[in-house]
């Protein structure tokens, strides 16, 4: 190609080294080609007064809808997304081009206080915006107040480094590990402060976490260039997470935590569900040999907890 493919991208750090390691393993895979970043300014970017969980009809992609309407106008040839922001229902004419090999999964606690989760004083304040999150740990914590918090990981990280509001948060390990930071130990530095972390490996990822998607307009020529970069494997395992999701018809107002891995020919699922506030969490761990039968099982086994 001696046309640029333009790669549209959120502003935002993480959607910068995002959308840098998208262009570079185009880049290695085909040398000689040019790709150009170009900065999509989302709703959610824009308006950050907007709660991020609540099931409404403007919440829905509020940090993909601008990046796809780029893409159908033409605008941009391709726009990388973190794909758990993206809505289940990719919209007509578009179509999910490659899903990179998929980072780590997990979530981090993020606080001012040593110890974990268990050692919080009581009654901190967490700050989520995520019913995922915001329900498990009160399941095992019920003392600690959740608050909702805005802004991209480096401003979360400053408002729990300033000690204010907020004495903890939650946070994707995939996230912190792309924007650079080392998590091998149990704290980490941030403007002279020091911030514990704990790997919450008890806690299911939203759907699709750490993993990364290529968006592109169905006809476009410039797909097999970008679809070298697929992984399959990690591509049937998020469709079965994100099947699930649909099976229980929602977004990101859901508190569901799902991980799907693969081996053996059969998909394996565990799933948790809280269905709302002071409910009881239910519980999923299925096996089965495609992304649709799997996800439909655990769907139906958590919808009749």
């Amino acid at each position: 190609m001696t046309k640029a493919l333009i790669l549209g991208t959120r502003g935002s750090d993480l959607a910068l080294a995002q959308s840098k390691m998208v262009r570079e393993a185009l880049l290695s895979v085909h040398p000689g080609l040019t790709v150009e970043l170009k900065i999509i300014t989302t709703t959610g970017d824009a308006r950050t007064t907007l709660a991020l969980h609540e099931p409404t009809a403007e919440g829905a992609g509020l940090f993909t809808k601008q990046l796809e309407e780029a893409l159908l106008n033409g605008e941009i040839d391709l726009a990388v997304h973190s794909l758990k922001d993206l809505p289940v229902e990719t919209p007509v004419g578009l179509c999910l081009a490659a899903i990179l090999p998929r980072a780590s999964t997990g979530d981090l606690l993020v606080s001012h206080h040593p110890g974990g989760l268990a050692l919080l004083p009581p009654g901190a304040v967490i700050g989520t915006s995520s019913p995922r999150r915001a329900l498990l740990l009160k399941n095992r914590r019920p003392d600690l107040i959740m608050t909702a918090i805005r802004g991209n990981v480096p401003t979360r990280l400053q408002k729990v480094a300033a000690a204010g509001s907020y004495d903890a948060t939650i946070l994707a390990s995939a996230g912190l590990l792309r924007l650079g930071h080392d998590l091998s130990g149990e704290s980490m530095e941030l403007n002279g402060v020091t911030l514990w972390i704990e790997h919450l490996g008890w806690m299911l990822p939203a759907p699709g976490q750490g993993a990364i998607a290529v968006e592109m307009r169905d006809d476009a020529p410039s797909i097999p260039l970008v679809s070298a970069l697929h992984d399959a494997a990690t591509a049937r395992c998020v469709e079965t997470e994100r099947l699930v999701l649909r099976h229980l018809g929602g977004g990101c107002h859901l508190a569901l935590g799902a991980l799907a891995t693969e081996s053996d020919g059969m998909i394996h699922l565990q799933a948790v569900f809280v269905p709302e506030a002071n409910a009881l969490t239910r519980f999923a761990t299925l096996s089965a040999a495609s992304p649709s039968e799997t996800a439909r099982l655990v769907a139906d086994q958590l919808l009749a907890s």
